[in-house]
């Protein structure tokens, strides 16, 4: 559960990421894969060096701190966890598969205990042997507060997790973690959760030897149980080299295709500089890709008109929605009519102009991802067609008292990234003049307007927000936005709306039960449809990412679960 600045970050590192990082609809990439664009597997050797420029540096760059979705993109070449995402294109990239398991975890019949057997011969770059020990002590040391900045379902789901301060403090460790021997790791849950294996793709999972733990200053050189050891890492992840790890073996990864013999990543690039020099393809650069860097708007327009650069570039989703938010305890948003009427007023074709057109967003009705992984269940409780019904948006307002129209503030982001930033507020204003609903606007600098957001003493009534994956299903999306439990009164609160509806809780305890996750990807679906009828949001669009590469990089791979350029699988010779 992660969101606004936080998830665009993730999703730039991850791909979430976060981060994944982050830094991710309805199917993967639309006009490449890997076997027209990238140039697929018969092109794809061993050699090379593969240069990542990158906008945000690779920092923290420690298996605990890293909140990173499905391992990480970066990260993944070094740290391998117990599960990992599905190296393929599209839709079947949503799948969670093994990586140190043997399978992605045999669970309890009440999804309360979940064990997991290691691939034997499993080894980290000094040939040492990887147990089932070194990734308990990896996850325990993710619960110390100096490593702290890892996804945070650990501590809410593993028994006694809520209270542990990590093996620094408590060398005890953690007695729901047992490891009975060297290749079995069994995990003792607070509560059913059937979307464990998904959770098992984070970066906590990644197995660190208890003798090479240097606290802190691990992230400078951690020990390697993927593909590649870090080699240089300078500026907390400014400029990263990595080599290949001598000891990796691809009869135990089925994921990594570890093509380069060196990864060179260099960040804190301007982003106009990073397409510039991809568009170039110069020198190095020719060998180049981003992780966190789109096409912008006059960008992807100058690319696309000429044939070679367009055939360079990536086009990926990930699953993320960018949506109007109420707080209902600020009038007059406490009306469901007046909320009803700005849904039915709003024009998602103004708004998907001003968020770079229609190769840039996909407008959205919905609040889940339009993916079949997140349960994705078509309807539009309040049609507004392309253009906005202002119609129907004055007779409800009329109905709610307004019949001269009303005026209303909308709180959005100074940043200029074309989600909550002045595009998008001035488009909704533009689109709810018409309904005769004036709208003011409030815009804020990128912190001060996380802090107020998220505040439950702070909330505005009417703001823009977004909201990205932690891994491709419909929990970790629906739940930190509407489950009553989650509102947090001294901290950062995404339940936005403040809904707390015992039968959408009860349903978000009943569908985590679940392990076949088609069925509860079929009951979040129903689910969010079920919540879309109290209009607590207003869905504008779901984003899309275009990304360039270097003219000889090949075998290009865009998952669903990223929807970015997967480094683990590109060559460059």
């Amino acid at each position: 559960m992660r969101q606004p600045s936080l998830i665009a970050r993730r999703v730039a590192v991850a791909s979430v990421s976060l981060v994944v990082a982050a830094g991710a609809a309805a199917c993967g990439p639309e006009d490449n894969d890997a076997k027209s664009s990238g140039g697929g597997d018969s092109q794809a050797k061993k050699g090379g060096t593969l240069s990542v420029l990158n906008s945000n540096p690779q920092s923290d760059f420690d298996p605990a701190r890293l909140y990173t979705s499905g391992g990480g993109n970066v990260p993944s070449l070094v740290f391998r966890t117990l599960t990992t995402r599905n190296r393929e294109n599209g839709a079947a990239g949503s799948e969670v598969v093994p990586d140190l398991a043997t399978d992605t975890g045999r669970p309890s019949k009440n999804a309360t205990v979940w064990t997991y057997t290691l691939k034997k011969g499993l080894t980290y770059e000094d040939g040492s042997p990887i147990t089932s020990a070194d990734i308990k002590y990896g996850i325990e040391r993710s619960f110390a507060a100096e490593l702290s900045g890892g996804a945070p379902y650990l501590r809410d789901w593993l028994i006694g997790g809520a209270d542990y301060q990590g093996p620094y403090k408590d060398k005890k460790g953690l007695d729901s973690i047992e490891t009975p021997d060297d290749l079995t790791i069994v995990f003792h849950l607070n509560k059913p959760e059937g979307e464990f294996p998904y959770l098992a793709t984070q970066t906590q999972f990644t197995p660190v030897p208890k003798a090479k733990d240097t606290g802190t200053k691990y992230e400078q050189h951690p020990v390697s149980s993927g593909p590649y050891k870090v080699v240089k890492n300078e500026n907390d992840g400014e400029r990263l080299l990595l080599e290949r790890n001598p000891h990796w073996s691809a009869s135990t990864d089925a994921e990594r295709k570890a093509y380069p013999d060196k990864i060179d990543v260099r960040s804190g690039l301007d982003s106009s500089v990073i397409n510039q020099r991809l568009s170039s393809s110069q020198g190095p650069d020719a060998a180049a890709v981003t992780t966190d860097t789109n096409l912008g708007p006059a960008e992807l327009a100058k690319v696309t008109g000429d044939k070679e650069l367009a055939s360079r570039v990536g086009t990926g989703h990930f699953g993320y929605t960018n949506y109007i938010a109420f707080n209902p305890k600020v009038k007059p948003f406490d009306n469901p009519k007046v909320r009803q009427a700005i849904s039915y007023a709003i024009d998602r074709s103004s708004v998907v102009n001003a968020a770079g057109g229609s190769s840039l967003a996909e407008p959205a009705t919905t609040y889940l991802p339009n993916q079949k992984s997140f349960g994705y269940t078509p309807y539009d409780h309040f049609p507004a067609g392309k253009s906005g019904n202002a119609a129907k948006a004055k007779e409800l307002l009329q109905e709610a008292g307004y019949k001269n129209g009303l005026t209303v503030t909308l709180t959005h982001s100074n940043s200029k990234d074309f989600e909550t930033s002045p595009e998008i507020a001035t488009a909704v204003q533009d689109a709810l003049k018409k309904a005769g609903i004036t709208v003011k606007l409030q815009g804020l600098e990128s912190n001060d307007y996380s802090d107020k957001t998220q505040s439950v003493k702070t909330e505005p009534g009417f703001f823009l927000a977004h909201w990205g994956a932690d891994w491709p299903s419909g929990g970790p999306f629906l739940a930190p936005i509407f489950d009553g439990r989650q509102i947090v009164k001294d901290g950062a609160n995404f339940n936005s709306g403040f809904l707390n509806d015992k039968s959408v809780n009860d349903e978000i305890d009943a569908i985590n039960k679940l392990t076949d996750l088609n069925e509860a990807a079929k009951r979040w679906g129903a689910l969010d449809k079920k919540i879309g009828e109290q209009a607590l949001t207003v869905p504008l669009f779901h984003p899309v990412y275009k990304r360039l590469y270097g003219k000889d990089v090949k075998n290009i791979v865009i998952s669903d679960w990223t929807g970015v350029l997967d480094i683990s699988q590109v060559a460059v010779k």
